[in-house]
């Protein structure tokens, strides 16, 4: 009769447990990156009235007669299934697509999660704004170059931080010459900005025209912040200089030689005689920086940039010259004058781009997700958060999308993945089997109470 009685306290007791378990799922159905318990239950030891017997030549085998002793919790696993997908609308919300954690530092310990609402602290550090904890990855170099096999650390974005100004080093055109424009006159010009390492702007000009009696060659004369003359010519006052590999290409060292082939297609580059007849082809230009100190001997700061003007025998990236209306397919150049960082975004892949207001971006860094062989065997450490376990395994930390990691979703945030709908059905099980524990209980007491009463 006991035996009853403590078999059904246990699932008493066990239920319970249930109970409190599908209540904390239900508290959190609106928790942000929440990952839902699970109890599974076990029967527990048996008390032995008579054990098995072998078949003999006389009789057959006898069963064992075994009486239970109640229900014992087997486990309560968390489920690590995707929630769904909630749009923000902020920057520095994020969510996982896919497996893995973000990963989370407070001094030396390391915490784990799903949930993506981080901010800046006044120091510029990604955090989580609810607990301070700094969202871990790898820092950008100057360089904006991200080493993703180094060790993690504490990400920072610096919000109004000044961007240097950086000078031209490197001009790309790709324009079209048009083959049937008149000799010995300009037939066409490229006049755009460069800069200096102050950021100051200088006018780079190029200007085109066709050599007569010679087919399929040009002539490019190149001008840095040209002045016009009383004779109506223009002039170079910054001391510019042209040249292929140091050698000088004109007497007066500002023009350059194009010749195409019988396509259109790039074919050389030089002077008088071609220079250079292959590959990438690109013209050296270096003029006075008129606001630059004087060095010992009264000279100012040389600035010296490439001019690339195309591969020989390609139409893709290179000057050519067809019989179409001259234009210009594309200039870059690599300057710009300084900027400050108001705002940043970050992509699939965890990168952070920061944008300033000189029309620049740069990577500032890269978030780290970590994913592990037990996701299950992770500890739930309050706040959201996950801390290793030995049967976690090591994490494993990786950029986003790489070695089976999810991809990031930023203006996200990943919701619970509780479902109302089975937590309630399993509240409802729950509630009856402890229920029915209770009225075992109180057969039991009926039945000690009949004893009781005997005479």
């Amino acid at each position: 009769m006991m035996r009853s009685l403590y078999s059904g306290v246990s699932g008493l007791q066990n239920h319970q447990t249930r109970l409190d378990v599908i209540g904390n799922n239900v508290a959190n159905v609106n928790t942000i990156g929440f990952k839902r318990n699970r109890v599974n239950f076990q029967d527990m030891l048996y008390q032995t009235a008579q054990g098995a017997t072998r078949p003999t030549d006389d009789l057959g085998g006898i069963n064992p007669r075994q009486v239970g002793l109640g229900v014992s919790v087997a486990t309560i696993d968390t489920i690590h299934t995707q929630g769904s997908m909630q749009t923000t609308g902020v920057r520095s919300d994020l969510a996982i697509q896919g497996d893995g954690f973000f990963i989370l530092r407070q001094g030396e310990n390391n915490f784990y999660t799903r949930a993506g609402a981080f901010g800046i602290d006044a120091e510029g550090v990604l955090v989580n704004p609810a607990n301070g904890m700094r969202v871990q990855g790898w820092a950008a170099t100057e360089e904006g170059q991200v080493n993703a096999s180094g060790d993690v650390g504490d990400l920072r974005i610096p919000i109004y931080n000044k961007e240097p100004a950086r000078a031209t080093t490197m001009v790309e055109m790709m324009s079209n010459l048009n083959s049937n424009s008149p000799t010995g006159e300009t037939a066409w010009v490229i006049d755009r900005t460069i800069f200096d390492s102050f950021g100051n702007t200088h006018q780079l000009r190029i200007e085109y025209a066709r050599v007569e009696g010679e087919p399929n060659t040009w002539i490019g004369s190149v001008f840095i912040n040209p002045e016009m003359g009383e004779d109506g010519v223009l002039t170079n006052p910054t001391n510019l200089a042209v040249t292929i590999d140091g050698a000088e290409l004109s007497e007066d060292g500002t023009q350059f030689t194009m010749r195409f082939d019988n396509r259109g297609a790039l074919a050389s580059l030089g002077g008088a005689d071609p220079l250079i007849a292959e590959g990438r082809l690109a013209i050296s230009v270096a003029f006075d920086v008129p606001t630059s100190n004087e060095d010992e001997d009264g000279a100012l700061m040389r600035q010296e940039f490439d001019v690339m003007v195309g591969t020989v025998g390609s139409f893709e990236d290179s000057t050519t010259q067809t019989a179409q209306v001259s234009s210009n397919k594309a200039f870059r150049q690599d300057g710009f004058t300084m900027g400050y960082l108001t705002s940043f975004n970050i992509d699939a892949n965890g990168y952070i781009n920061g944008v300033y207001t000189n029309g620049q971006s740069r990577i500032l860094g890269q978030i780290a997700l970590a994913t592990f062989t037990n996701p299950g065997g992770l500890e739930k450490s309050g706040d959201t958060n996950f801390i290793r376990t030995t049967n976690s395994g090591e994490a494993l930390v990786d950029p986003a999308n790489v070695a089976g990691k999810g991809r990031l979703a930023a203006g996200m945030l990943e919701m619970s993945n509780v479902d109302l709908s089975e937590e309630f059905v399993d509240m409802i099980v729950a509630q009856r089997g402890f229920q029915a524990n209770s009225r075992g209980i109180q057969t039991a007491d009926t039945l000690l109470q009949e004893i009781l009463n005997l005479r």
